[in-house]
């Protein structure tokens, strides 16, 4: 994708030992080139929506240790609302994937992948900022965190047994379908990074050249657009990951 400037690239450009020692940090995970300080403006940006994130939850957490604001149900929108239906819908699309067991278990992947992935698309409507998930290495470092937990929930709960389901049903045939299965496995992570990274990146980029031709009323139905889209690939990157956690924990029975 085309890179374009964000105020945060000017406030990193301000700092000059930051742009001399920008390449000390190594080379980037794709492509292997070394990072400069417009590199690493995701990294950053990734760091303030968590700050972001953190701050909002403290101030929730604070309002349900108010036993009485906890208890009494609020009639508007405000914060703690929001939060509530926000997890409360991603733990009812893990528990219908998932089962209620697991959904309580892995939910912490779960709700962390939500909120960080919300915030971070989210960030794509404030005018001059590059959202991090238009970045292919931040989408592919989510990704990786999902392909390597899930493997490693499905050898928790199955052992060995989770490595011989991709075998198949009968040893015949594993020469064939298990190279067929661990290669539909590892290209996961690749799929889950792409598609979030390209939907962000394209939606952000076509919304800022509207906005730069004219910058009254046109971009108004982009900017609707772009709240399905942040909303749709949240859910849909969430859900894949709730499917390949469920697939992974579920029980096999091996009849070799």
């Amino acid at each position: 994708m085309p890179e374009h400037t964000g105020f945060l690239t000017y406030l990193l450009a301000q700092l000059p030992g930051l742009r001399e020692n920008a390449r000390n940090v190594g080379k980037t995970f794709i492509g292997g080139h070394h990072v400069d300080y417009r590199g690493l403006e995701p990294i950053f940006m990734s760091l303030l929506i968590l700050v972001f994130f953190l701050l909002l939850a403290s101030e929730v957490r604070g309002q349900y240790r108010r036993l009485s604001e906890a208890v009494i149900p609020e009639d508007k929108l405000t914060l703690r609302t929001f939060f509530e239906a926000f997890f409360g819908y991603f733990y009812n699309m893990a528990k219908e994937v998932m089962g209620p067991e697991n959904a309580k278990r892995y939910f912490p992947l779960i709700g962390s992948s939500a909120a960080f992935i919300f915030f971070s698309n989210a960030s794509a409507l404030l005018p001059g900022v590059n959202p991090p998930t238009s970045n292919l290495n931040i989408t592919i470092g989510c990704a990786l965190v999902v392909f390597l937990l899930f493997n490693y929930y499905g050898l928790k709960e199955n052992g060995w047994g989770y490595v011989a389901h991709l075998a198949g049903p009968k040893w015949y045939l594993a020469p064939l379908i298990f190279p067929i299965e661990l290669i539909s496995t590892c290209v996961r992570p690749v799929t889950l990074s792409i598609r979030l990274m390209l939907n962000i990146a394209v939606d952000h980029l076509v919304a800022s050249i509207f906005l730069g031709l004219v910058a009254l009323f046109v971009p108004v139905p982009l900017m609707f657009l772009a709240i399905i889209v942040i909303v749709v690939q949240t859910l849909v990157f969430c859900l894949l990951s709730c499917i390949y956690i469920g697939l992974a924990t579920e029980k096999h029975d091996h009849h070799h």
